[in-house]
């Protein structure tokens, strides 16, 4: 699979890029296309001609497939794409998430509060803690940290619970009288309409 990634950049920009990758590089006024990243790996510069604007690295709330084909009838799977690089305005502020919040397209649009389920809030000291106990029950030891409860029955408690379980069923609704199915054995008379119908 390739490695692949999603450019976005203003819409000025766009036009520019346009005209460089359709018309020769020496006819085109941008001779140049440059995407440099600082240290951090998370911002950085575009640089088209003598231009520059800033530029982030920042996680696709979901992961996007990209496909290409040949024939115009078979797609095939070429990359799984997780990262856009955004190009934005001097002016525009800088994004303070390294995830950006909506998707590629209008039904994405804030993706992560709408369409996932919310992470739990878990404290992270009991998390640590019931780790350390399975850890230790697995390696054969007991759970330092459990809390057990013993729940002490009344022998009243007990003694209705037992009674509740030997209750007796009720007793089955007698039958209505149906005449036995082997007095109704013999052939049963045929009608006029019958004799009708096998003449048909």
């Amino acid at each position: 699979m390739e490695e692949q990634f999603i450019l976005r950049v203003p819409p000025s920009v766009a036009e520019r890029i346009e005209r460089l990758l359709n018309e020769s590089a020496a006819a085109s006024e941008d001779k140049s296309l440059d995407l440099s990243f600082s240290e951090d790996g998370r911002s950085g510069s575009f640089v088209i001609g003598n231009d520059h604007f800033p530029a982030s690295l920042l996680d696709l709330p979901t992961i996007v497939e990209s496909y290409k084909t040949y024939d115009d009838s078979v797609l095939i799977k070429t990359a799984d794409i997780g990262q856009m690089i955004m190009v934005r305005e001097e002016g525009d502020p800088t994004p303070e998430a390294v995830e950006y919040r909506h998707g590629l397209t209008p039904p994405m649009r804030d993706a992560r509060r709408r369409r996932f389920r919310r992470e739990p809030d878990l404290n992270p000291e009991l998390v640590q803690r019931v780790e350390k106990d399975l850890l230790n029950i697995m390696a054969g030891g007991t759970a330092e940290n459990a809390d057990v409860e013993v729940a002490g029955h009344e022998e009243d408690g007990d003694a209705n619970t037992r009674n509740a379980s030997k209750k007796t069923s009720p007793a089955p609704a007698a039958k209505p009288d149906v005449p036995d199915a082997r007095e109704n054995a013999a052939e049963p008379e045929r009608s006029d309409s019958d004799e009708s119908d096998d003449s048909i």
